[in-house]
């Protein structure tokens, strides 16, 4: 069994399944890709919107989530740290 997932790995997966998805994403999408239960998808949905990272946008078929510039600055600084705690055998 894998390494459990951090909070900050969590946002970072999340982040980085809207961003793969051309920046926009439904949220049935995001809990099959981030692997987390509804519940848990949805607060963690509702902090990233909280912090600007995501925006909702209701359609006629539901919502979708948009990425912004603020939450693809957090995929960028995460890989960055990332890459360094690999770098020097911390991660």
């Amino acid at each position: 069994m894998g390494k459990k997932r951090n909070r900050l790995q969590v946002i970072y997966d999340i982040l980085n399944v809207i961003r793969e998805k051309s920046g926009r994403i439904k949220p049935t999408h995001i809990l099959y890709k981030s692997n987390l239960s509804y519940q848990m998808m949805e607060d963690y949905l509702d902090e990233l919107k909280l912090k600007q990272f995501i925006v909702e946008q209701k359609t006629k078929t539901g919502k979708t989530y948009i990425i912004t510039d603020k939450g693809i600055k957090y995929i960028q600084e995460y890989s960055t740290i990332n890459n360094f705690m690999d770098a020097f055998g911390l991660g």
